[in-house]
């Protein structure tokens, strides 16, 4: 299938159908991410979604799941996405989920209706990046939200009725910020109440402003033990009834996962063991993200 550029998906959507809708992203001005950087925003043509579902029909049969990408596919009129989600449901009826980033900006863009609308043609999940929930790291990242602003973005897919899931940097707050960054991330997402959370840690870039800064020394980023530090930190304050915790991204030194609040206990004490060096952590050449 033809893409413009490198195609970024979440883990969880390995074997999902992927269609580009979107090219790169419409905020791009992230200083830690760097997916984007190569490209310009543009929304792809209505010939080339067509053309990219026509492949999928052709080549695809077996696949039941889509993935619309480049980094916020949800920022497309409403009128404009209810076609394209008709057009995968004509042409690709064994598809039963569908799924998408969509930054706080352009949920809020829909009201929970047009949303809903999304759902019963097969708008199954959301991905979004909360980074952190420390109004002080998002402004120096450059992310363009706050807190407040992504728990009301969360609200309205949670009233939609759509899975949400939330990710979070570990190490974005730096050394000197790292707990208060756990302790606000976790302080939002237990308002926003996604269905999925999911930390990563951060891995400064080349091609980044963060990058940058990192290499200059200007940013310090915790270590290993930092990290884990922070990730303990971050569990022991989401309150989340229920919600799956993921720490099993290739950027993570200790793969965790479990249901909060249920399995907390248990992820604290692996987190511990790590601490004390009786748990094996993923050496830095086999993390990546």
């Amino acid at each position: 299938m033809p893409y413009d550029g490198d195609i970024i998906r979440p883990p969880s959507e390995a074997d999902s159908i992927i269609i580009q809708v979107t090219v790169g992203c419409s905020h791009n001005k992230c200083t830690f991410c760097g997916a984007y950087r190569d490209k310009k925003f543009r929304l792809r043509s209505d010939e080339e979604i067509l053309n990219n579902i026509a492949f999928a029909a052709r080549y695809c049969g077996r696949q039941k799941r889509v993935f619309l990408a480049d980094g916020d596919a949800l920022i497309l009129s409403q009128k404009r996405l209810l076609h394209i989600f008709s057009l995968i449901k004509e042409h690709l009826p064994q598809v039963r989920r569908i799924a998408l980033y969509g930054n706080a900006k352009a949920i809020r863009s829909k009201t929970v209706e047009q949303l809903q609308e999304l759902k019963k043609l097969g708008l199954h999940r959301i991905y979004m990046g909360l980074e952190s929930g420390d109004d002080e790291v998002l402004q120096r990242v450059q992310k363009g939200e706050t807190g407040n602003s992504m728990i009301e973005a969360a609200r309205l897919v949670r009233d939609a009725e759509i899975f949400l899931s939330v990710t979070v940097l570990l190490g974005l707050g730096g050394v000197a910020g790292s707990l208060q960054h756990a302790r606000e991330s976790a302080r939002v997402l237990s308002l926003m109440q996604p269905r999925q959370i999911a930390a990563l840690c951060l891995m400064p870039l080349a091609n980044t402003p963060l990058g940058h800064s990192f290499d200059s020394g200007e940013f310090e980023l915790p270590s290993a033990e930092g990290m884990l530090h922070e990730l303990k930190e971050l569990i022991q304050n989401i309150t989340c009834r229920r919600v799956m915790f993921m720490a099993n991204h290739a950027s993570n030194y200790l793969p965790l996962q479990g249901v909060l609040l249920r399995d907390r206990s248990m992820l604290i004490d692996k987190v511990n063991l790590a601490l004390q060096g009786k748990e094996n952590l993923v050496p830095e050449h086999f993390r990546g993200l």
